[in-house]
């Protein structure tokens, strides 16, 4: 979870690259490069034909992956890098308390108050660099979009810890992110091909096309790939929790890009942050309800 704690960290900026494109179509492209990277690993895996049954489960898991990165394609263009993947911190939250609901998650006071304490510094960051932007820290159309995309986000997890719960999705991880891209990736594609102007993709550039791929191969495939492992040992509010990174790299990154920014007042909210992680990685895996 450290890993993609990077690796979604490098995304936001990576998508701010990217000309503005119709984003839907983007997500479904970027879901079909992802699961032809997991094509070689998931169809070695037992479990790989999905019964019947389960295809509506993997669909909605597939929605929620698409609700995310539809709303990031749209909101990199309308938010700052660092505002979304602040936004992003929402997540745990969100995750647990729609654990709590499918009973996935199990009620006490030690992992809220690792959520509030990583919530806490990725704040504190979030402050830091509203101080360096003219008109400070404000939401709007694309941090509100974002939000809801952030909703679907904290969904994904718990879908899956539930159907694992349930016994209807498969051991492997590969297995359960091939199936839950592709599904909502085919949905997601016949949407945009009703709502959105599609023929713009006609001019995607040769670096449009090389960002994709990337955002294909690590930042869906591998990244969704490695929380699905984690599921499997972890709760929902845990896994997520580890998104409190986020921020954190993406000011690692504006420091390689402005060395001046520097400052005392981005250290409160790192440390909070690393000190929620510390505390996930001392806690080990927490037990999860099996019901």
């Amino acid at each position: 979870m450290l890993l993609w704690a990077v690796l979604v960290g490098l995304s936001f900026p990576a998508v701010g690259l990217m000309s503005e494109l119709p984003p839907l179509a983007l997500t479904s492209l970027r879901f079909a490069i992802a699961c032809a990277g997991l094509w070689w690993l998931a169809r070695r895996a037992p479990g790989f034909v999905p019964p019947w049954r389960v295809l509506p489960l993997y669909a909605l898991m597939g929605l929620c992956l698409a609700g995310f990165f539809g709303a990031m394609f749209w909101a990199a263009h309308h938010a700052t890098a660092l505002s979304m993947a602040t936004l992003y911190v929402s997540v745990p939250l969100l995750a647990f308390l729609l654990g709590l609901g499918f009973r996935v998650e199990q009620p006490g006071w030690r992992l809220p108050a690792i959520l509030a304490l990583g919530a806490s510094g990725a704040l504190g960051l979030a402050f830091a660099e509203s101080l360096g932007e003219a008109g400070g820290l404000h939401l709007g159309i694309g941090e509100a979009v974002f939000f809801l995309g952030c909703v679907s986000s904290a969904l994904y997890p718990v879908l899956s810890k539930w159907g694992l719960a349930k016994g209807w999705l498969p051991a492997s991880a590969a297995v359960r992110t091939f199936w839950s891209l592709g599904l909502g990736g085919v949905l997601i594609g016949l949407l945009a091909l009703v709502v959105e102007p599609t023929g713009r993709l006609a001019s995607m550039t040769g670096g449009d096309l090389l960002l994709l791929v990337y955002l294909g191969l690590f930042s869906s495939a591998l990244t969704f790939w490695l929380m699905q492992r984690a599921t499997a040992a972890l709760t929902p509010g845990a896994v997520t929790a580890y998104g409190y990174l986020v921020p954190f790299v993406s000011m690692l990154l504006l420091f390689i890009q402005a060395p001046g920014r520097i400052g005392w007042v981005w250290l409160p909210g790192s440390v909070l942050v690393l000190t929620a992680i510390a505390l996930l990685l001392r806690n080990g895996r927490p037990p999860a309800p099996t019901s």
